[in-house]
């Protein structure tokens, strides 16, 4: 070659892709990373709206992970593109409705697409053999290397050397000698290899950065489904999944809790599109009330079960303001939400 060899590296913010651009990095290539926003991301949104755990950092971790490797970052909005995966997964789901195999897959292919555009010479992941039970198993990398159509341009450094050589082997930009081995979910290699060159910090090494991994956001996911004509959904639908206290008192709608004062300045940006409630008499949470044709009953007893979640649960009366989208709001006068919450509101 007679230049520089170029690498784009899938930057998700956790320590195995840390090390594994490192490890490029440390050959002389010249790397840039590429995140992609689903808008499922854990630390893209509610790290920064919470309040709580104020001594916790605020951070983008891929934003910070190319700061400390010293390489640009290109993050690139997917969200559309990405629902076909998250719907209709060909290799399926996870334990919960994680797409994790299609994921990869179709991240991979995009990294690819970049590649060709930009005219780089092959793709760095930080995937390790035996690792994730569904996308990253020595049965599925072939997988992902062919449905991707990236092939031999996909390097995996951390487990390079378990692996058929890539084009980037055989064409001498990297050594395979100084790339790894590593296998298996035990994440005491990486740490050493952390610890070898110096890096202190980094973000959890279990991962866990995909709201689709989680059951309680899965269960909510479902929820909105099967109260749906469609599973379509748009960025703000799987925003507010991952906002305060849900509850579905009826079938008809929804009620969505803010459970501190960064979710409740979080969710003020939707009073314009959804029916709300906040109490007035006492503080407590601010309420959006997702569904069509509610009643006035319906209105009573939300405002009544704000009011149980509110500073006045034990008051013979809380004052709630009430108002529609874009209208002025009401007060109406109720008794808290006084019976145990049935297990079947609980989203």
């Amino acid at each position: 070659m007679d230049r520089q060899p170029r690498a784009v590296s899938l930057i998700s913010g956790g320590l195995d892709s840390m090390l594994a651009t490192k490890a490029v990095l440390e050959q002389g290539v010249h790397v840039e990373g590429i995140n992609f926003f689903t808008g499922f991301c854990v630390e893209g949104h509610t790290h920064a709206i919470r309040k709580q755990e104020r001594d916790k950092p605020k951070r983008n971790n891929s934003l910070w992970v190319a700061e400390q490797l010293g390489i640009k970052l290109h993050i690139i909005d997917i969200v559309e593109d990405y629902k076909e995966v998250v719907l209709n997964p060909k290799h399926g789901y996870g334990a919960n409705l994680n797409p994790c195999l299609d994921c990869k897959i179709f991240m991979v292919k995009k990294a690819k697409e970049w590649l060709i555009q930009h005219d780089f010479d092959f793709i760095i992941t930080g995937e390790v053999i035996g690792q994730r039970p569904m996308s990253q198993r020595a049965f599925t990398m072939p997988i992902v290397a062919a449905e991707s159509g990236a092939d031999d341009l996909l390097l995996r450094p951390l487990s390079a050397q378990n692996l058929p050589a890539s084009r980037a082997e055989r064409e001498g930009w990297v050594k395979r000698e100084q790339l790894f081995g590593f296998s298996g979910r035990s994440r005491k290699p990486q740490i050493a290899l952390a610890n070898q060159w110096g890096i202190q910090e980094y973000a959890q090494p279990a991962g866990g950065c995909c709201f689709l991994t989680d059951a309680n956001y899965s269960d909510k996911l479902r929820d909105l489904w099967a109260h749906r004509p469609s599973r379509q959904y748009e960025l703000d639908d799987i925003m507010l999944l991952k906002i305060g206290r849900h509850l579905r008192p009826r079938p008809h709608f929804k009620m969505i809790l803010s459970r501190e004062e960064g979710e409740t300045n979080f969710l003020e940006g939707y009073k314009n599109e959804f029916m709300w409630i906040k109490t007035a008499s006492c503080s407590g949470p601010l309420v959006l009330l997702d569904g069509d044709n509610l009643t006035e009953d319906d209105i009573r007893l939300a405002a009544e079960l704000a009011a149980r979640y509110s500073k006045g649960k034990d008051a013979a009366e809380v004052v709630c303001k009430v108002a529609r989208p874009r209208e002025d709001y009401t007060e109406l006068r109720v008794k808290p939400f006084s019976e145990p919450i049935p297990a079947a509101w609980l989203l």
